[in-house]
């Protein structure tokens, strides 16, 4: 199947705007009776920050998402992927991810996006540092057990 869905995958600086991605993913497909997106935001983590900063090794994160992303294609019936992952110094409120899901039923395009969500948050090569509102930096964020958990039921 992966002959027919190659997923798009993105690392950047700059935003995204989620109504696009959606169109380009679906524009023309009359095969698809599904979409589902999930768009991550930075928090103030209750106004202590005032940006959380991402950093990655260009290509190896592209690679990496790729590869979880053909797998999430070969999982399920998918007609279309999109991953945009952005890094730099992100306010809080802005855009970080994107996942966006397509299949001609639901159920598929929720699984395979919570897939990917399970993987970015607890494996994907980035590294988050904290920037506080008082000045100072905060430390190296880790995956959160939580993530950890989660992204063990796919295994």
């Amino acid at each position: 199947m992966l002959g027919v869905v190659t997923p798009k995958i993105s690392i950047q600086t700059q935003d995204f705007d989620v109504a696009a991605e959606i169109v380009a993913l679906t524009a023309g497909r009359a095969d698809i009776g599904a979409v589902v997106t999930f768009s991550g935001l930075c928090r103030d983590e209750g106004e202590v920050l005032t940006a959380l900063e991402l950093e990655h090794y260009p290509g190896m994160a592209e690679g990496e998402i790729g590869r979880i992303a053909a797998e999430a294609v070969n999982r399920w019936p998918l007609q279309g992927v999109t991953v945009i992952h952005r890094h730099g110094r992100i306010a809080p409120g802005q855009n970080i991810v994107l996942v966006v899901t397509a299949s001609t039923h639901r159920q598929a395009a929720f699984e395979a996006a919570d897939f990917l969500m399970d993987y970015l948050k607890s494996r994907a090569p980035f590294w988050k540092k904290e920037h506080r509102a008082d000045g100072s930096e905060g430390g190296w964020v880790d995956a959160k057990d939580s993530d950890e958990q989660a992204a063990t039921r796919w295994r």
